[in-house]
């Protein structure tokens, strides 16, 4: 009998997915993608990884398949859209998993925002709306600005600050049907608070794109802050019944009050998790696959840094000429990855959500303005050159 097999259902298109692969084939373990396009994910043929093409948004199907491989010892996803396809098929198995009813709690702002709001925890005021008048009377209400988004979504995908019932009409009329969620901007500082089994593991010092779009332009490991963020972090995940497997909350503190914006059922994304492990030497993401195979935690060696990221974000349309500067910043003392995935001939188009980054610069050091000014510095000097500028080179 082989190597027992564990399943990946789906996968992030940046970040963590590969991070989930080696994981697995650490723990001793097969790793087999289950997915309907594995040509999304580069790292599939690049690790040689099992694949079975099954239509994943059929949560029947991902069961059937599970039952037919000769053993299965865990189950799990890099992607917030199918982390609750994983938990009710590993329920359904018997296998370990986070609870199926909290994640669903959790994937619906809408639903999650009513059930903190129950137990007293800060969220910003809120409308639920089901047509494009109803958001209109919505942010009239509310008054001032308002963030409009859809209810199940991941990435800042459909998110943008409205300043009027006008403006929050239009964007809600562009929106996919489903539910809206119409809430009050809350200003100042955003952080998240990573958390493992309802623990806090860190917090992070999260850095935005400008308004009215919430694209995350960098992170800073570990945060301080004087705001009570990671108690009512704890609080939200209790209130929300998630209180095992990773949970990614995420806060902004307004005039020292923090209000929480969402809680996230999973891993964070933008290469947290690799932060964390620069600057802690903690392995979440291996700890996430040996908590779904049942398996104690690998020891691992504890660091004491801090570590920053900062994406390469274009901040227009056109074609990729060259891009340079990529070598330079690798050099740049403190940093320790750097990439950037455009190529000549590319075509770059704003989408206003995660998918417009297009590379990133990591740093650590021995503190967060030390680690935080190098990947700033390195990604300053990474230029993408467009045809359109007709030979003038110009940053990203």
């Amino acid at each position: 009998m082989g190597e027992p097999w564990f399943v990946l259902v789906e996968s992030n298109t940046t970040g963590t997915g590969r991070d989930f692969a080696m994981a697995v084939r650490r723990h001793g373990l097969r790793p087999m993608m289950v997915t309907r396009d594995p040509d999304r994910y580069p790292y599939v043929a690049e690790l040689g990884l099992d694949v079975s093409l099954v239509d994943t948004a059929d949560v029947d199907a991902v069961e059937r398949l599970c039952r037919g491989l000769s053993s299965v010892a865990g189950i799990t996803s890099s992607s917030e859209y199918f982390i609750h396809t994983t938990a009710v098929v590993g329920r359904r198995l018997d296998l370990p998993t986070p609870d199926p009813e909290a994640i669903a709690v959790c994937r619906d702002k809408v639903a999650q925002r009513r059930r903190l709001r129950s137990c007293s925890v800060d969220v910003p005021d809120f409308v639920a709306c089901s047509s494009v008048a109803e958001v209109r009377a919505a942010a009239r209400a509310l008054g001032d600005a308002v963030v409009v988004k859809p209810s199940r979504g991941s990435g800042s995908v459909g998110v943008r600050l409205c300043r009027d019932a006008d403006d929050a009409g239009r964007w809600a009329a562009g929106l996919p049907d489903g539910e809206i969620l119409v809430e009050r901007e809350v200003r100042g500082p955003e952080y998240s608070v990573e958390c493992m089994h309802g623990e806090v593991v860190g917090v992070t010092r999260k850095y935005l794109g400008p308004t009215p779009y919430f694209v995350e332009t960098g992170h800073d490991f570990p945060a301080t802050v004087a705001a009570p963020v990671t108690e009512v972090a704890v609080a939200a995940l209790r209130a929300a019944g998630f209180t095992t497997g990773p949970a990614h909350v995420e806060l902004r503190v307004d005039s020292g009050r923090p209000f929480v914006i969402e809680i996230n059922p999973r891993l964070a994304g933008g290469m947290i998790p690799r932060l964390v492990r620069y600057a802690t030497g903690r392995d979440l993401v291996a700890e996430v696959v040996a908590a779904a195979a049942g398996r104690p935690p690998a020891p691992t060696t504890t660091v004491d840094r801090h570590a920053s990221i900062r994406f390469v974000v274009p901040d227009r349309p056109g074609t990729v000429a060259a891009v340079t500067g990529v070598d330079r910043a690798r050099l740049v003392p403190g940093v320790v990855a750097a990439e950037c995935r455009l190529a000549p001939g590319d075509r770059i188009d704003l989408a206003h959500s995660f998918t417009d980054r297009k590379g990133h610069v990591i740093a650590v050091g021995q503190h967060a303005a030390e680690a935080g000014e190098a990947a700033r510095r390195a990604v300053a000097g990474i230029m993408i050159e467009r045809s359109e500028d007709h030979g003038r080179r110009r940053t990203a």
